[in-house]
């Protein structure tokens, strides 16, 4: 991405790119913990419920969400992976991809409700992948979608069930989240327009 020049001729770089703390781990946990009882109050106990994590982050997510709706309730949802690699629309456009697995609950999906669980909900390109995913896997009830942030600029018709913060942001912004399961820590932070484009 092409910057304009500074006016000062003896400055040769831009500033650094602005990283501002969105959620802390504290700030993460109540997240997961207020996403979990409104998946309890809008699915009836979740009954009849499977969470399938989105990877990366969204299979850690799933396993947090299911553990502290067993914690609240003493209901063990079942969880799963789904991969949506090879349903993605930009295949072409980017670096090959590993395949990773998808590993459905015992039962599968037919006539269960499927609530797809992922960190970051941004253009909706991955949400229909899986969606595309889940058509070639069984027939659901329904699915909902339940994300950490929704940072909008949505480019298809596809909204977030359940949402733990809206963060305006730029296109040019990056929203990073990192777990302790695959980064070490919980965070999620906002990259200024210098890094870069997610």
């Amino acid at each position: 991405m092409a910057y304009p020049q500074a006016a000062s001729s003896s400055t040769t770089s831009g500033s650094p790119p602005t990283v501002k703390v969105i959620l802390t781990e504290t700030d993460l946990q109540r997240v997961v913990d207020r996403i979990a009882h409104q998946i309890l109050e809008k699915t009836d106990g979740a009954d009849g419920t499977v969470l399938l994590g989105i990877p990366t982050r969204g299979v850690p997510l799933a396993r947090r969400l299911a553990a502290r709706i067993a914690a609240f309730e003493s209901v063990d949802v079942p969880v799963g992976v789904l991969d949506v690699t090879l349903y993605r629309d930009d295949l072409r456009l980017k670096a090959t991809r590993a395949i990773g697995p998808t590993d459905l609950p015992p039962g599968g999906i037919d006539g269960r409700r499927v609530i797809l669980v992922d960190d970051v909900l941004f253009s909706g390109r991955t949400v229909r992948a899986a969606l595309d995913a889940l058509s070639d896997l069984g027939r659901p009830s329904s699915v909902q979608l339940a994300v950490i942030v929704d940072r909008g600029h949505r480019e298809l018709p596809i909204r977030a069930d359940y949402v733990g913060k809206n963060i305006p942001t730029a296109r040019t912004e990056i929203v990073k989240v990192t777990l302790a399961e695959t980064d070490g820590i919980d965070e999620v932070k906002l990259l200024g327009e210098e890094t870069g484009t997610k």
